[in-house]
Formats: C-alpha cells, structure tokens, sequence
C-alpha cells in the first residue's frame, strides 16, 4: 500500500538538512531502485524554488510499504531525524486516485 510520509523541519534546519542530505537521498534512491517510491521532495519555505536561506518547512514522500508499521520504522530511521532536521514526521495510508 502506498503511504504518505509528511515531515516538518525544526526552525533553522537548513545546515543540518545539508549535511544529512547525501545520506536521506542513498534511501530514496534505494526505494525508487525497487519501483516503491512515487514521490518525494523538500517543502520550500517560501513560494520559490530555491529558497535559499530561508530553506525548507519539512518534505514530503509517497512510497510503497508492507504496513503502516513497515512505513513509520523507515520514516523514523531517516538520516533527518538523527541529524536533528525534523521536529515532526506523520505518517498515514494514501490511496493514488489521479491520474489513472
């Protein structure tokens, strides 16, 4: 089943998510590599494409799991949390409606 992994940033967290984020992307790459990821990205903090200093409000991750509980243990074994990126991560099943 697919599952929604919601995450948000702790204030200031840019340099920490810099840091982490060669790591963060050795897993989603590992997922897409098995045809269970459907998307993923950061949450600028503001409306632009490069936030630049301001950095992200949290990310976002669409990905195939067993289980919710198979969903929450990769979630919660992310390199941003280690690294002190996020403050709060929600994970909840999602069903893809559109497109077809």
């Amino acid at each position: 089943m697919w599952f929604v992994i919601f995450a948000e940033d702790n204030e200031q967290s840019l340099a920490a998510r810099q840091q982490a984020r060669p790591e963060h992307i050795k897993r989603l790459q590992a997922l897409q590599d098995d045809g269970r990821l459907l998307v993923a990205g950061p949450c600028p903090a503001i409306a632009e494409q490069d936030p630049g200093a301001l950095g992200f409000s949290g990310s976002l991750i669409i990905a195939e799991f067993d289980s919710l509980a198979a969903a929450e243990q990769w979630a919660n074994n992310d390199p941003y949390w280690a690294a002190g990126v996020y403050q709060r991560v929600t994970v909840k099943p999602f069903n893809a409606a559109f497109p077809c």
